[in-house]
């Protein structure tokens, strides 16, 4: 990183695969993707876990019996159990929370080496009790008879049964996910049609990526339970056979009447996990790892939920850019997360736009756009899958090494996340 501290290397990183939920895991854990995915980066790097000094990792979604995801992945996945760990949580950026604090540990000389990532099952969510049935079990958890166990139920009515299941929408407004994405639709002006043909892109361009190894390459294997007779190898959300044709017969979601957002051009709840090596400059030397690439810059930013919910890179950009010393113009590849493609094609309007720049962001000028061919050039989140704490793991390593493949010095990492919050990140290749 620029500024006071070690520049850090990103030295390789992996992934499982993602799988939509309620699919191929199913019967899997977060803690237990993490494990697998953390496992498989050890092996990959040849790391001795003893040299290990950090592991961070993110979730959203926490598990009740296990809420630092980080530390049980350190100790399931082979790391000395005397490496501390914690967990971070910044919605879908989550993962690149847990890279930036790794990051920050190694810059200020508080370690050399550390794990970073994130998991999500959006399959296994914790289901809640209603206020009154959750206090008539605490009240029965503490009886002393059955007369009384008896007693701290009667007062609970059929109503008070039904579950409660985490709600993907924001406390302040109360607008779902998918809401504030209708909104942003709306208000920018983009189309259905621009929305489908964006997912068409995000499925054709992850299609041919499987295809010819280029995702495949950072997918660690994860063979599925309960049989263990069957090996999930790719992501199962990448639809080869979808078409614009197909795309538009869906039905809007969450405006049912005036909407654009479907199923089809957003992303879909996905289970899956991610894992990235980060080390020194000096020590990936005295180890002998060629890095991937150097974090250059970072920067995170927010905006009132009131407002376009997913726009946070745009206020978190210039500061980035700023803090690297480049312009748009130096950056060869951008990763952008889709959440959903109204909010992909938004924020990149917004990139783009002057009027932004002047009445929103306080600069004379727009950071501009590389051209779309250097945009998410093997699909994104909308064909991939997006497991909410893993997804900035996998932007990362997808960028990387396509920086790599094609010779690229500089690339950008965009991700937005509920909260109204953003966090890009410039990256540049190492040399070869």
């Amino acid at each position: 990183m620029n500024g006071q501290g070690r520049r850090v290397a990103i030295i390789d990183g992996c992934r499982t695969p993602f799988a939509k939920s309620g699919t191929d895991f199913r019967d899997v854990s977060a803690v237990e993707l993490g494990k697998a995915s953390v496992r498989e980066l050890i092996a990959r790097t040849e790391i001795d876990p003893k040299l290990v000094d950090h592991v961070v990792y993110g979730t959203v979604v926490q598990s009740v019996q296990e809420p630092n995801i980080a530390r049980e992945v350190t100790l399931g996945a082979g790391i000395p159990p005397q490496v501390p760990s914690f967990t971070v949580g910044r919605a879908c950026a989550s993962s690149n929370q847990a890279i930036t604090s790794g990051a920050e540990h190694i810059a200020l000389g508080m370690a050399d080496v550390v794990i970073a990532g994130g998991a999500e099952s959006l399959t296994d969510v914790p289901i809640l009790f209603s206020p009154e049935m959750r206090n008539a079990l605490v009240r029965a958890s503490k009886a002393k008879s059955l007369g009384e166990r008896i007693q701290a139920f009667r007062a609970i009515r059929p109503r008070h049964l039904a579950p409660i299941a985490p709600a993907i929408a924001e406390p302040t407004t109360g607008l779902t996910m998918g809401e504030s994405a209708e909104k942003m639709a709306k208000e920018n002006g983009i189309t259905r049609e621009a929305q489908d043909r964006w997912a068409l892109r995000s499925h054709q361009l992850a299609a041919a990526a499987t295809e010819d190894g280029r995702l495949t390459r950072e997918i660690a294997p994860f063979y599925v339970p309960p049989r263990f007779d069957r090996v999930a190898t790719t992501d199962n959300g990448v639809r080869a056979d979808t078409s614009f044709e197909k795309l538009s017969t869906l039905k809007p979601v969450f405006d049912r009447r005036y909407g654009t957002v479907t199923a089809g051009n957003a992303s879909p709840l996905t289970d899956g996990a991610s894992a990235v090596l980060l080390m020194s400059e000096e020590k990936a030397k005295e180890l002998g790892h060629k890095p991937l690439g150097f974090i250059r810059s970072y920067a995170y930013a927010a905006l009132d939920p009131n407002d376009q919910l997913l726009q946070g890179p745009v206020y978190a950009a210039p500061a980035a850019f700023d803090r690297a010393g480049l312009t748009m113009k130096d950056i060869g590849l951008l990763e952008i997360h889709e959440a959903f493609a109204a909010q992909v094609l938004s924020n990149l309007q917004w990139f783009d736009s002057d009027k932004v720049a002047r009445e929103r962001l306080g600069r004379d000028k727009a950071i501009g756009l590389p051209p779309e061919d250097r945009i998410n050039v093997m699909g994104g989140s909308i064909a991939i899958g997006h497991p909410f704490g893993a997804t900035g793991g996998r932007i990362t390593v997808t960028l990387l090494n396509e920086m790599r493949r094609r010779g690229e010095q500089f690339g950008m990492i965009s991700v937005c996340a509920a909260g109204a919050m953003g966090f890009v990140m410039i990256v540049e290749a190492a040399p070869n």
